[in-house]
């Protein structure tokens, strides 16, 4: 049985999508991986279908709620990641929330975006006791203090962070418009944006041990 792994916002353009196909392919380095695009707008399957050949795990695009819900019985795989509509009443989201091993919830440090965070976790999270963690993406390797002021802020209202925070470079949406993950981004930056993620990675690993 594979572990599943949410990954979900109940607001757009917060990183989602980049955090589900980035951590599929950092994963996909040491284990058998299948990405489910779950959202309408299939932006996880625009990315990898250009260059299918490039990417070391298996993709499948299912918004069935019905469908996505023996998403836990699937076989050959060890971790299923799942790109999860921006809508916290989705049908196809609570589908996914109930099976789910573990939630990722991707944010920027922006006080505007954490406090949506914040309602996602208490309306669809805290509910269910779902395992689960934030993630804080975009951050601007210039203004750090902002990403360790939320991760207090996160800490003050009970809400476990990853230590682990991905930054801002331009290398994630020119390897997006390549159809390459950042895995295999060889321009500026590379390597500092393959770092955030394998980190990321490797602090999520650690908490599903425990």
């Amino acid at each position: 049985m594979p572990r599943i792994i949410a990954i979900a916002n109940g607001k757009g353009g917060v990183g989602k999508t980049t955090t589900a196909v980035n951590l599929a392919a950092t994963f996909s380095e040491k284990t058998r991986v299948l990405l489910v695009d779950a959202d309408i707008q299939g932006s996880a399957t625009w990315w990898v279908e250009r260059n299918r050949e490039k990417w070391g795990f298996d993709l499948a695009q299912e918004t069935d709620p019905k469908l996505l819900s023996g998403l836990s019985k699937i076989e050959g795989y060890d971790l299923v990641v799942v790109d999860t509509p921006p809508a916290l009443h989705s049908e196809a989201l609570a589908a996914v929330v109930a099976i789910a091993d573990y939630l990722i919830l991707p944010t920027p440090p922006a006080p505007m975006d954490l406090a949506v965070l914040i309602e996602t976790v208490r309306e669809a999270v805290t509910p269910v006791g779902i395992a689960h963690r934030v993630l804080l993406t975009r951050v601007d390797s210039r203004s750090l203090g902002e990403a360790l002021e939320a991760q207090n802020t996160l800490m003050e209202l009970g809400i476990p962070a990853c230590n682990a925070f991905v930054r801002a470079y331009k290398a994630h949406e020119r390897a997006a418009l390549e159809g390459i993950p950042i895995t295999q981004w060889r321009g500026n930056n590379a390597r500092e944006a393959q770092a955030d993620y394998r980190r990321v990675a490797n602090e999520l690993q650690r908490d599903w041990r425990k």
